[in-house]
């Protein structure tokens, strides 16, 4: 990354962060605006919310320089509308495309015609599987935050609370998801690092009520376990509920990943121990203003940076 991009970068996050946004510095092409489009998963979820608002407020911002169309799915699972969403993007001859994929393989072929049709393509939240843009002939850039890193943060955290040889559960997302994918390894490594023992590895699908179904079976399946490692925020209010039904508040240590606002009270009275902000507002304006930087220097797609990470931060009960 250049020192003028990191520079547009560090200030957008740090203007996102501040509820002002940042500049796009984008010029119009000449005879009109730029068209960038944000594609979105579950509008309904919290941290999708927030990357919607965040995108939104940022265009306000800068209208002249560029307009903005949102769309997004009801649901995580909805991914052959995710996929119509792009065909119609593309159909409509955007000149970048910002995308949260619900499904890091299922989507890399109607991104990779999107590419061929001159298009700039943009990842955030959620990479596109590298064998599956390997076998379609694409890179797609990654803009989004180091996500084995931040479970493996959560993991340690969570390992200064119990003993070697007790057993913890790993409520998944969408196994089929790479960030989920990667939230496990990193959850994984934190425990086999401390010597604590995997019971179960389950995917709930991002999903409060398959959170609880599934931390609900582990407890259930394995009452020894002391520990609920869960791949985001909304499972993790499920364990809660599980955890609670099974008469053991208290007992059982619980970790989500987003630092939802619905978390935070779960955070401060101890039933949730720890739980990662990855800044959702930084990473849609990160994604757009990436996106709009590459168009209006007409640089081509395969010359991208392959990942531009954004931050993240652990909070716990006493930085909450």
């Amino acid at each position: 990354m250049t020192h003028n991009m990191r520079r547009r970068v560090l200030l957008a996050g740090t203007l996102a962060a501040a509820g002002l946004m940042g500049s796009a510095n984008a010029g119009a092409r000449p005879g009109g605006k730029l068209n960038i489009a944000l594609i979105l998963k579950s509008l309904g979820d919290p941290f999708t919310a927030a990357m919607q608002g965040a995108a939104q407020n940022y265009h306000e911002h800068y209208a002249s320089q560029f307009d903005l169309t949102v769309r997004g799915t009801a649901t995580e699972k909805q991914t052959d509308a995710q996929i119509h969403m792009v065909e119609d993007m593309i159909r409509a001859r955007m000149d970048a495309i910002v995308v949260a994929a619900t499904d890091s393989k299922a989507l890399t072929p109607v991104v990779a015609r999107a590419v061929k049709a001159g298009i700039i393509v943009i990842a955030i939240d959620n990479p596109l599987d590298d064998a599956s843009q390997a076998a379609a002939g694409v890179s797609v850039p990654f803009v989004g935050p180091n996500n084995h890193n931040g479970a493996l943060q959560v993991g340690n955290y969570l390992a200064t609370k119990l003993k070697a040889g007790d057993m913890v559960g790993i409520v998944e997302g969408n196994s089929a998801d790479r960030n989920a994918q990667q939230r496990t390894a990193g959850c994984k490594d934190a425990m086999n690092a401390a010597g604590l023992r995997i019971a179960a590895v389950e995917a709930a699908d991002w999903d409060y009520a398959k959170g609880r179904d599934v931390a609900g079976k582990m407890l259930s399946d394995t009452p020894r376990i002391r520990g609920l490692l869960c791949g985001n925020d909304n499972m993790a209010m499920g364990a809660v509920d599980a955890v609670r039904d099974a008469g053991r508040t208290g007992d059982v240590y619980i970790t989500g990943y987003n630092d939802i606002e619905a978390i935070k009270p779960l955070i401060a009275d101890g039933r949730v121990l720890a739980t990662m902000n990855q800044f959702a507002e930084r990473q849609a304006v990160f994604g757009l203003d990436v996106a709009l930087k590459a168009v209006t220097e007409q640089r081509k797609q395969s010359d991208l940076s392959r990942r531009i990470e954004t931050p993240l931060q652990l909070v716990t009960a006493p930085n909450h």
